[in-house]
């Protein structure tokens, strides 16, 4: 499970205003093997971590490339999992590494949505020279993707802007975060960011959670209703905040666990300009 918040404003009147800030959660059991976010691809122009887990190697949850795509998943809550499905993370990997604009590629992966268990997917094209699109699908909702308009967005394991507790709580946090953040330095406003993705406080009772997800969230419903999720083998692994600045200057800051331990994380922060 995930969950992600983000501002877009392709436009923003004040010249030290960001067009992009996003923040997000990626939850995964301990046991899974992965890489941190480095470059890789033609000319290592694609910044993500990776899956390594056998069968779905090269998959990804979040990333951005020097060329403006930048791509983000979450999982649809649902009780019982196709176990041939394909694997959701070449969603995001092909975006980031195909020619197609964000709209088309969503229209094409509308298509294919029924091979796939659920899923959520952002995808964006971000240009200093033409303005940013930031474009939505999820195949568990509508049958056609959508543009976004600028505004600010909160995505969970339900689809976009679904009312759970934990995402409202959540976006609320990344609201207060953002307004303050042009009046805060960039390192000040990634720490506050990251204070928001590893918030722990379980947003209960939330009917909805249950709802959908029914017996299998039943058993971690107390830790799942967090925006941190914190479980003995299962949870929040990774934090990664990304801004992008008027001029097209992309900071990544990425906050990974090691070794499967709570207790012990690595934050990298990585920084280029758009080519777009």
């Amino acid at each position: 499970m995930c969950i992600i918040f983000f501002k877009f404003d392709p436009r923003p009147v004040s010249k030290n205003a960001y067009r992009l800030i996003l923040a997000a959660n990626r939850d995964e059991f301990y046991h899974r093997p992965s890489k941190l976010a480095d470059f890789w691809g033609h000319n290592n122009e694609i910044l993500s971590g990776l899956d390594m887990e056998e069968g779905k190697e090269g998959g990804t949850w979040l990333g951005i490339s020097t060329r403006g795509k930048l791509s983000a998943l979450t999982n649809y809550l649902q009780p019982r999992l196709d176990r041939e499905a394909r694997g959701r993370g070449e969603l995001v990997t092909h975006f980031l590494t195909t020619d197609m604009d964000s709209l088309s590629y969503l229209k094409k992966v509308s298509m294919e949505g029924h091979l796939y268990n659920g899923f959520n997917l952002i995808a964006a094209d971000l240009s200093t020279a033409k303005g940013d699109v930031i474009c939505y699908y999820g195949n568990r909702g509508e049958p056609e993707p959508i543009v976004l308009t600028p505004g600010t967005y909160g995505l969970s394991n339900a689809l976009l802007e679904t009312p759970w507790r934990k995402l409202c709580f959540g976006k609320q946090l990344f609201l207060e975060a953002v307004e303050r953040s042009q009046a805060l330095p960039k390192d000040a406003l990634v720490a506050q960011l990251l204070d928001v993705l590893n918030n722990e406080e379980a947003q209960l009772p939330d009917p909805a959670i249950e709802d959908q997800g029914q017996e299998y969230v039943q058993p971690i419903l107390s830790k799942y209703a967090a925006v941190c999720v914190r479980c003995p083998d299962y949870g929040t692994r990774t934090n990664t905040v990304i801004l992008v600045d008027t001029d097209g200057h992309v900071t990544f800051t990425e906050r990974s666990m090691l070794d499967k331990d709570p207790s012990c994380w690595k934050t990298s922060t990585h920084e280029f300009m758009l080519q777009s």
